[in-house]
């Protein structure tokens, strides 16, 4: 790597974690450890970052990649083991894993066009050829969403307390509902991605799209498309959301109530971070109200 390494903006918001300000001031020191281990060629950060470095690199066989730095938070503690259990059907493959150093090499995707690049019914069209491969079985040590469920709807009503009640309680009161209800009733479990939206999703050689970045549990498929429903990256509005609840429910053979109240619920429980309420989460609950 030609000069300093640049931290992307996305990832200064770790300042305000706690150990994020460490983590931000060894990442040098541990891309240099990564580069030695694996005798890489390491180029400058991709600049989109939220919760990890990404880091485009040359293997000595002259093999592309990406090495892949995270943030030592709890959703991403078994990705590694997740791309493992994929074993590059339908997601990037592991090429390393340094559990220490929390690093990851895995595959790249060229030319890495994001699924939102295409119009809905397209990206739809591709998700609902993607998704069914994910869904294996699974198991320990991946956390299950009856037990990710438990942890949201005892933190929601804090944050919510916290952030100044920042919206009217009935909303509050519907996804700890949901959530409840949800998590005691579960159809068959799987693996499933809690961040597979349309930024995650990329045109690769291998294949035509790839998954990246998972978070994964072990829940029903209904939770599954719940990031894809939510995001903004198809659009933001009453009809584009509607439009991906309906098509992913019916096309993937999935309970559409399971879906919308998953959607809700985990939804109003990512609402409040910190103290910031984001407002289009609320507004994608009051659409599917």
């Amino acid at each position: 790597m030609t000069g300093a390494l640049r931290i992307p903006d996305g990832l200064t918001w770790l300042h305000g974690m706690p150990g994020g300000s460490e983590w931000l001031a060894e990442l040098p020191g541990r891309l240099a450890a990564c580069a030695r281990r694996w005798s890489l060629r390491v180029g400058q950060p991709f600049g989109y970052a939220f919760a990890s470095l990404a880091v485009p690199v040359d293997l000595p066989d002259g093999t592309r990649a990406v090495l892949k730095l995270q943030f030592p938070d709890a959703e991403s503690e078994h990705e590694a083991t997740a791309l493992r259990r994929w074993n590059g059907d339908g997601a990037i493959r592991l090429l390393a894993h340094d559990p220490e150093l929390r690093a990851l090499l895995v595959e790249r995707c060229d030319p890495g066009t994001p699924l939102h690049a295409l119009p809905l019914d397209e990206a739809l069209d591709a998700v609902v050829a993607l998704l069914p491969r994910l869904w294996v079985p699974a198991g320990q040590p991946f956390m299950s969403l009856a037990e990710a469920a438990a942890g949201w709807t005892a933190r929601l009503p804090i944050t919510w307390e916290r952030a100044g009640r920042p919206y009217e309680r009935r909303l509050l009161d519907a996804a700890l509902d949901l959530l409840t209800g949800l998590a005691g009733s579960q159809g068959e479990q799987v693996l499933v991605n809690q961040d597979l939206h349309a930024a995650n999703v990329l045109r690769a050689e291998r294949e035509p799209w790839l998954v990246i970045d998972p978070k994964p549990l072990v829940g029903e498929r209904e939770f599954s498309v719940v990031p894809m429903v939510r995001g903004t990256e198809l659009g933001h509005s009453r009809a584009a959301v509607r439009r991906r609840l309906d098509r992913l429910s019916a096309e993937l053979g999935l309970d559409r109530e399971r879906v919308r109240g998953w959607t809700i619920g985990q939804t109003m429980a990512w609402s409040i971070d910190g103290g910031r309420v984001f407002t289009d989460h609320l507004e994608v609950v009051r659409w599917l109200e």
